[in-house]
């Protein structure tokens, strides 16, 4: 028999045990909540192993600031993350941490003009983030596997890189477009070779704020369609009072499922705490 027929033969023995196995409603054991109850709601539970999710916005809608929130989340679940930045060292990143789940200014914090109170939940915030299953790491490198072989060690169930656009391509390409799409390629194939959720925060190239509607599209990412090649996931980021000022809601946030190749797209109203640089969930705050 073909070794593509015992390939497939075990495939489907695999999701029947673990379909018999698993308790009616609980969480299938290749997902990854993200913490935010209507986010893993919209995505069938949450992030899913294997599965790479690209995560973009405007500039100053909180892209960083949502994919550390949901870091932060999958850890205080007891999920191995590694965080890997290009633009933030260790120090500034635990400083956001601090921020927001103390939900202290950033800049008080920074300032260190706060208050007994702030000081007593910024003591609370740290005592729960120095134990969680989180690393943070620089985005270095000159080439892809250089870029991410340090976070191996770590066995991460999930891996942020915040952003794809500074994150070294497998081989020089002629263009920023032609660099982005071999880096989305090649995360696809970590996300399925190690059998982790992968999240990738991302820039729109091609976003034009001007036009009638400015809430991202696929498109707006650029990368030759390799967002809507290879992503399982993409969600963006849509915050109304950056367009129309005084016109929405301040602080009210879209979180656009533009593509979900598991389930169905829609979006999940978020809420932004600029100052602290939290975002909540609008329907299941925590």
């Amino acid at each position: 028999m073909p070794d593509s027929h015992r390939l497939e033969r075990r495939s489907l023995q695999n999701i029947i045990q673990r379909v018999d196995g698993q308790a009616s409603g609980a969480l299938p054991p290749d997902t990854v909540p993200t913490g935010f109850a209507s986010v893993d709601r919209q995505l069938g539970g949450g992030l899913r192993r294997r599965d790479l999710v690209v995560l973009g916005g405007d500039v100053g809608s909180g892209k960083s600031a949502f994919a550390l929130a949901v870091a932060l989340r999958v850890a205080h679940a007891g999920f191995p993350v590694v965080f890997c930045s290009g633009e933030m060292d260790e120090d500034r990143l635990v400083e956001r941490a601090l921020a927001f789940q103390g939900k202290v200014r950033i800049d008080d914090l920074r300032a260190a003009t706060v208050s007994e109170e702030q000081r007593a939940a910024i003591g609370a915030a740290a005592l729960r983030l120095r134990d969680l299953p989180i690393t943070f790491l620089p985005l270095v490198g000159r080439q892809f596997d250089e870029a991410l072989e340090p976070a191996w060690p770590h066995g991460p169930a999930l891996l942020v890189v915040d952003y794809l656009q500074l994150l070294p391509p497998t081989a020089l390409r002629q263009t920023r477009d032609e660099d982005a799409s071999e880096s989305l390629r090649a995360l696809k194939g970590v996300a399925l070779e190690r059998q982790i959720a992968c999240l990738v925060v991302a820039q729109l190239p091609e976003h034009r704020p001007e036009r009638d509607d400015p809430r991202p599209t696929l498109d707006d990412f650029g990368a030759l369609g390799a967002v809507k090649q290879h992503a399982d996931v993409v969600l963006s980021l849509y915050r109304e009072e950056m367009y129309n000022p005084g016109g929405g809601v301040e602080g009210a946030t879209e979180l656009i499922v533009g593509k979900n190749r598991n389930g169905p797209t829609g979006f999940v109203d978020l809420y932004f705490y600029r100052p602290w640089l939290r975002f909540e969930d609008m329907l299941d705050p925590t």
